[in-house]
């Protein structure tokens, strides 16, 4: 299961009693902030995509898409998300519970600017129930965040 893998990830930070799992689906950006009791903008989603051999994650912003533009000239290809059916096996995670831990080897991250607005973000962790209350400096340590990245643009 991978909130487990992702608990016992994380307990190497002294951060897996802070994962919080619900009752309820907290699968979306919208049904995490209903949850959580929080703006969805608040929601740390991680966004998987091909790049060459295996794939990256972009942490942004729950209130955020990826701008092609940007993510072309970031990342020097087309932004080409991981299929539903192929996220598990691309980066370890099930859709859904998609988060920055305990990641296939190979899998960079990557955190977008559009966090950089909060104290505190929520990403998943591990599975389509559950989430963890982080700093931007703990997810960016605790997900060996390759680099900040300006790869968004607000959704309308």
């Amino acid at each position: 299961m991978s909130i487990e893998k992702v608990r016992e990830y994380l307990k190497g930070f002294g951060a897996d009693e802070k994962i919080m799992e619900f009752s309820v689906s907290s699968a979306t950006v919208e049904l995490a902030a209903k949850a959580l009791g929080c703006e969805p903008c608040q929601i740390a989603k991680s966004m998987a995509f091909i790049m060459g051999d295996s794939a990256i994650l972009v942490v942004a912003a729950g209130d955020v898409k990826i701008d092609n533009a940007k993510f072309k000239a970031e990342f020097g290809t087309k932004a080409k998300m991981v299929q539903f059916a192929d996220v598990e096996a691309a980066v370890g995670h099930a859709a859904g519970g998609v988060c920055p831990f305990a990641v296939k080897d190979g899998v960079k991250v990557f955190m977008d600017e559009s966090l950089k607005r909060f104290e505190l973000v929520y990403p998943a962790a591990g599975s389509s129930n559950s989430a963890i209350p982080l700093t931007l400096s703990e997810l960016f340590e605790y997900s060996l965040c390759q680099k900040w990245v300006d790869v968004c643009k607000p959704i309308l």
